[in-house]
């Protein structure tokens, strides 16, 4: 979880600070607020002004953002599920500042047959989170699908809550994504929104990853379907299908199962995806989902990109997307995390920009995201084998700040320059005092203007402890690279 060190001698150290100041690693002070460490709660209800999308708060009242990576195992199954996460996942993503983690777990492993769970399977995922909190990163546990599920030669939904009808279906293996328009495939997204009986075993499979998980430090929070599409009508074009889907279909079964989630887990939340034809800068149909702890969560991606094209700064794509993506968290107030984003092919020659002009972008309006995907190797991965980053995935690992004790007024990183600044209003007397910032690998020089000081628990990590109210204005300044 986020870790919050406040201890009394940095309190008055706050409080008589000079209006500069600049710490180094204080070792005897940072051991000292370590054992002292305030276990904050993760999870709270967004709030914003009007027009601007929510932030994610913590119980503190602190602005939270979440940076890191989707964690997968798609290729085993059965008694080898999962067997490819270990912990050098958590300790890396660690290590290059990450603090979130979107795990896929499949429903077809969860359930084999309908109403036995596996206990083998839901021990590897608690193992897993244990990885996770022993190196402070938080967990989305999302109920990934691809292509509805392994009747289809897929991960998912169990073949036992597969309904086609007798449609057919072909394979593609060329370009799996259109396998979802082939007709056994939308027909079977069909009856599992509408078919009694499939809601209730929906339902069931969320309570029974609730119940088990809803006081694991390491969980923030659950995704109840990955990526969900749904059945076109006669004559219906792809975006108002999904407007209609969303609207009709989606909208239901999020209230249906977060009201699951709910009845076991009563704090954590709840993050809801449109459909993918978002990533065409499609707003979604979604409507209001009745609960208090929602995060709307949609994934970025460009069909042509995805296709293998590069990335036409010209096309205005980007700010396409952002100006879409974000009239539903305005219209609802919940905060936006970004479920998945990342080309395949991320050495084009304007991937660069892209990267660049991507993390402007999600900076502007979500409170964090995770990238596609965390591996050691080749196409989507993060990382090469001998974990440096693949190119252009370096500039995803700029400084932010994990948590900030006040309200924001500003944040940026200069990617040329190597600088980020973060300008807020610290809380008042009864707030947190602490904002906690997470630097990337390299020698980095913190810096706070205000009634505030800086200190250095742990490589990797700074704290600013700002008296109540105060104007503090934060800089991070990177003297050499990682």
């Amino acid at each position: 979880m986020l870790r919050t060190t406040l201890v009394a001698g940095a309190l008055a150290a706050a409080l008589l600070a000079p209006t500069t100041a600049t710490a180094t690693t204080p070792t005897a002070t940072a051991r000292a607020a370590d054992q002292a460490a305030d276990h904050a709660a993760d999870r709270a209800a967004p709030g914003a002004a009007d027009g601007v999308v929510p932030a994610l708060t913590d119980a503190r009242g602190r602005v939270l953002t979440l940076r890191g990576w989707n964690v997968e195992d798609k290729a085993n199954r059965g008694p080898a599920a999962l067997s490819a996460i270990t912990e050098k996942h958590f300790r890396d993503l660690r290590a290059q500042g990450f603090n979130f983690a979107r795990l896929l777990v499949f429903w077809d492993d969860l359930e084999p047959r309908p109403g036995q769970y596996s206990q083998d399977y839901l021990h590897k995922i608690g193992r897993i989170l244990d990885w996770a909190e022993k190196h402070d990163v938080k967990v989305l546990i999302d109920a990934h699908q691809d292509v509805f599920g392994p009747a289809f030669g897929h991960r998912g939904i169990p073949e036992w809550a597969t309904r086609t009808d007798g449609l057919p279906f072909e394979r593609n293996p060329d370009d799996w994504f259109s396998e979802y328009f082939q007709p056994a495939v939308q027909r079977a997204f069909t009856h599992l929104y509408e078919d009694a009986d499939l809601r209730r075993a929906q339902a069931r499979m969320w309570r029974v990853l609730a119940e088990r998980f809803d006081d694991h430090p390491a969980v923030l929070g659950y995704d109840p379907i990955n990526e969900p599409m749904g059945e076109l009508g006669e004559g219906e074009d792809l975006p108002t299908a999904a407007r209609r889907i969303e609207r009709e279909q989606l909208t239901p079964m999020y209230n249906r199962l977060a009201d699951a989630i709910r009845s076991a887990d009563p704090d954590a939340w709840v993050f809801v995806e449109p459909t993918p034809i978002v990533g065409e800068g499609v707003p979604t149909g979604l409507g209001r989902i009745d609960d208090p702890q929602v995060v709307y969560a949609p994934h970025f991606y460009n069909t042509g990109m995805e296709a293998g094209a590069d990335y036409d700064p010209a096309a205005g794509w980007i700010e396409s997307y952002e100006q879409a993506v974000t009239r539903y968290p305005r219209e609802y107030r919940v905060p936006v995390v970004v479920g998945e984003w990342g080309p395949l092919n991320n050495s084009l020659p304007n991937m660069n920009r892209f990267y660049r002009d991507a993390m402007a972008s999600l900076g502007r309006y979500s409170s964090g995201w995770a990238g596609y995907v965390w591996c050691y190797g080749g196409g989507y991965c993060a990382v090469n084998a001998d974990g440096t980053f693949r190119t252009n995935k370096e500039l995803t690992a700029e400084p932010y700040a994990e948590a900030v004790a006040g309200t924001v007024r500003g944040s940026s990183f200069d990617a040329a320059a190597r600088v980020y600044r973060l300008e807020y209003e610290a809380a008042g007397p009864r707030g947190s005092r602490v904002t906690e910032l997470s630097l990337p690998p390299g020698a980095w020089q913190v810096a706070a203007r205000g009634q505030a000081v800086v200190l250095r628990p742990a490589p990797g990590r700074a704290l600013v402890i700002a008296a109540p109210g105060s104007r503090v204005t934060v800089t991070v300044t990177a003297t050499a690279r990682g």
